[in-house]
């Protein structure tokens, strides 16, 4: 069986797990991918598994302000080329089929990550539908994401996120407190990579990295294939506990800077954790 990406362990060890980057894949004409298909995936996903709402939105859309469309979820697949949506599969690995093309693509990555980021667990898989010229706002993710890009044209915008993420928003984020979609106020002096991506294209978006997209003159699919690690542990617990040690009137350094005590915070919070929620 001929391999999902190309050239996959050269690009990734030149780049993985710090740095975006390009691969090619041969996923543009999967069935699974089609509108029936998706739209057969909505009927058997749960309701509370499908997210959807006005395409034409702001970069730093307030999220508790987005606009909706008053389509059904049936109704936004049938009209995407005329009526301007956005719409958001989540957690699809609940589908056996779309369960096994995640665990496919993921099957490849797998070896070429462990090298640096460990073993990977909490796969997911995220597939985003969208009408010509919509924008998904400013936001980051806690997962490692690659984003397969199917079917239309998009351009993903890539921010440094020490540029515009204050160490205390990231720390919010992971305690709960702060969304994970970001104002866009610092923007006009960050600087931005752009990834323009085309059928056959996929981008490798890292942990937190702040990021828009918006598509182009025709409607869109693309299937996000997402998975955590030691690393993204990692950095979860450190922002968890940098957030009580700032609380309590603590002053903690930028996660690097000391490297030592970083790691004797995220001891410290595992066993916080486990301590809080013995059988969790």
């Amino acid at each position: 069986m001929p391999a999902i990406f190309d050239n996959l362990q050269a690009v990734m060890a030149s780049a993985y797990p710090a740095r975006a980057f390009l691969l090619k894949h041969r996923l543009r004409d999967h069935p699974l991918f089609t509108l029936s298909a998706l739209a057969d995936l909505a009927r058997r996903l749960p309701a509370g598994a499908i997210e959807y709402n006005a395409g034409d939105i702001l970069v730093d859309q307030p999220p508790d302000k987005t606009p909706q469309t008053g389509l059904s979820i049936d109704d936004t697949l049938k009209r995407i080329e005329e009526k301007n949506s956005w719409m958001a599969f989540r957690h699809v690995e609940q589908d056996d089929a779309y369960r096994a093309a995640l665990e496919e693509c993921l099957a490849e990555i797998a070896p070429c990550a462990a090298k640096t980021t460990g073993a990977m667990h909490k796969k997911q898989g995220f597939i985003f539908v969208s009408s010509a010229n919509a924008v998904t706002p400013l936001h980051f993710d806690p997962e490692h994401n690659i984003l397969i890009h199917l079917q239309g044209r998009k351009r993903i915008m890539l921010y440094q996120s020490a540029d515009i993420v204050p160490d205390e928003y990231h720390e919010r984020f992971h305690a709960g407190a702060a969304h994970r979609n970001l104002c866009g106020d610092t923007l006009a002096d960050a600087q931005a990579e752009a990834y323009d991506l085309e059928p056959g294209d996929a981008v490798y978006v890292p942990v937190k990295t702040p990021h828009w997209v918006r598509t182009g003159d025709e409607p869109c699919i693309s299937f996000s294939i997402t998975w955590r690690s030691r690393a993204s542990d990692a950095e979860a617990r450190l922002r968890i506990a940098n957030h009580y040690v700032r609380k309590f009137g603590g002053a903690p350094p930028p996660p690097g800077d000391q490297p030592a005590r970083d790691a004797a915070a995220v001891f410290a919070q595992r066993v916080a954790a486990r301590l809080t929620n013995p059988f969790g």
